[in-house]
């Protein structure tokens, strides 16, 4: 095996292409650039990320932000309810942005709210009746509900990650910015994990999690949550340990050679005890997925003992143990389904959220009450969200359709503010009116609780618009 193509294969070239890159001994292709050190550029409120995202658009009007509006004026068109001029707003004239004409549906028969809403905590933050164990933390959570983005397609999934419409081409994820910004905690694993089926070809792909321009060792690793088989597409696979073991040696006399040749640059040479580590992490993916190691009272609280939230318990909890190890950014998928997506709800709501609450509500809560109780919730990000909302019109008889005009996400841990609820959407949950922000607003909030500055991280080849780097959302802080 070629010392390039090893570097460019699998799990293993990721990791060591990492090692390398952190300490800045590798380049990119053009020499144009260096990695950062992997030191924040002020000081973080937080070390990690874990990234929950539902794939196809979950209703934001039957989650985290009711309106009654709707129910009042059920059946009716938006012309012939008080709202009428909902669909002249200003922000679709000042925002072309936002809107393109003829490209954008709108749903014009309003539905009512398919459940109804409580009021939980001390805050008294409204969640839906489909969201019960997540209303149970709503003391420890932010809500936003008034995001936007631009595709009305499920293009939206990648725009969600990237910042960028699919359109304009593919550009790094949030995850690789924090990759490539920050670097790993634990030398033994990867810095940014993705659980869960990535999202479908049609909708971003593996673009989805990937470094994109700032190269492949900066995208996302997939692994399974399996302490079997988690690391599927290792280099190697099958064969016996000490067959790869002669494999990193090959590769680590390939690099003494290249050390000889440049005696004067003993980095190189120290770094050759690096290629150990990804032979290492052989041995530490698999003990972080050992979930059978927690106990009882643990899996219970994730839902491993039901079936409907079983497998998305389980990439919870190894989402926490994984981060509790040293991950940096460990991103989460439900729904996925090889298409636009199991949240996508065009025909008949009633019958398509509630199952799929169910598999995640459960799971989600444990999660930031186990981080909590175990110290980790202080300096960890927990972000809930999915690329868009659903239209307060009816599509067809019970259905709703994408929604990008307003939307709801909410993030939990340290930095931010606890049981709030910032920005809001119209009275018919239509457009985001008040606080809003662009998905990279998110983005730039994710960040600048890791300490990181967006503009620090820019490359100086690469164009970026000023609405790439977004501005955090300082109502939310703590």
């Amino acid at each position: 095996m070629l010392r390039r193509d090893f570097l460019s294969s699998g799990l293993a070239g990721i990791a060591l292409a990492s090692l390398l890159h952190r300490d800045g001994l590798l380049r990119a292709d053009d020499g144009k650039w260096t990695p950062p050190d992997g030191q924040p550029h002020f000081k973080p409120k937080v070390k990690r990320v874990i990234w929950l995202f539902m794939v196809g658009g979950t209703s934001h009007v039957e989650a985290f932000d009711p309106k009654p509006e709707l129910t009042r004026h059920d059946g009716k068109t938006i012309a012939e309810s008080p709202y009428k001029a909902t669909l002249d707003s200003p922000h679709l004239k000042k925002n072309l942005r936002e809107f393109v004409p003829g490209l954008h549906k709108v749903q014009p028969k309003l539905m009512k709210m398919q459940t109804g809403f409580k009021k939980y905590g001390k805050s008294g933050l409204e969640v839906s009746d489909w969201w019960p164990h997540v209303g149970g933390i709503a003391d420890d959570i932010a809500v936003v509900r008034s995001m936007w983005t631009t595709d009305n397609d499920h293009g939206a999934q990648l725009q969600f990650h990237t910042g960028r419409h699919a359109l304009e081409g593919p550009f790094p994820t949030i995850g690789s910015w924090v990759r490539y910004g920050l670097g790993s905690l634990n030398d033994d694993l990867p810095s940014f994990v993705v659980l869960g089926k990535p999202l479908a070809d049609c909708c971003g792909g593996t673009f989805g999690h990937g470094g994109n321009y700032l190269g492949p060792e900066f995208s996302g690793v997939p692994l399974l949550v399996d302490p079997k088989n988690p690391l599927p597409f290792l280099p190697g696979k099958g064969q016996s340990a000490a067959k790869q073991r002669e494999q990193f040696d090959l590769i680590r006399k390939l690099n003494e050679q290249a050390a000889e040749r440049a005696p004067d640059d003993p980095a190189v040479r120290a770094k050759i005890q690096s290629y150990e580590l990804a032979f290492r992490m052989q041995a530490a993916v698999p003990e972080v997925m050992k979930l059978d190691a927690e106990p009882a009272e643990v899996t219970k609280l994730y839902g491993l003992d039901q079936p409907e939230t079983k497998e998305f318990g389980q990439m919870c909890l190894a989402a926490r143990r994984l981060s509790e190890k040293g991950v940096r950014f460990v991103q989460v998928f439900h729904g996925s389904t090889g298409g636009a997506g199991a949240w996508d709800s065009h025909a008949d709501i009633l019958k398509n959220h509630p199952p799929l609450c169910k598999q995640v509500d459960q799971p989600i809560a444990a999660l930031v009450t186990d981080l909590k109780r175990r110290g980790l919730l202080d300096d960890t990000l927990v972000v809930w969200g999915s690329e868009f909302g659903r239209t307060p019109g009816a599509e067809g008889s019970a259905g709703r359709d994408h929604h990008p005009y307003g939307f709801s996400i909410w993030m939990a841990g340290g930095g931010v503010k606890k049981g709030v609820v910032h920005g809001a959407t119209d009275e018919l949950g239509f457009h985001a009116v008040e606080d809003r922000h662009y998905v990279t607003d998110l983005h730039a909030t994710v960040l600048h609780l890791l300490g990181l500055d967006p503009r620090k991280l820019s490359l100086p080849d690469r164009k970026r618009l000023e609405v790439d780097y977004g501005k955090p959302m300082s109502a939310i802080l703590a």
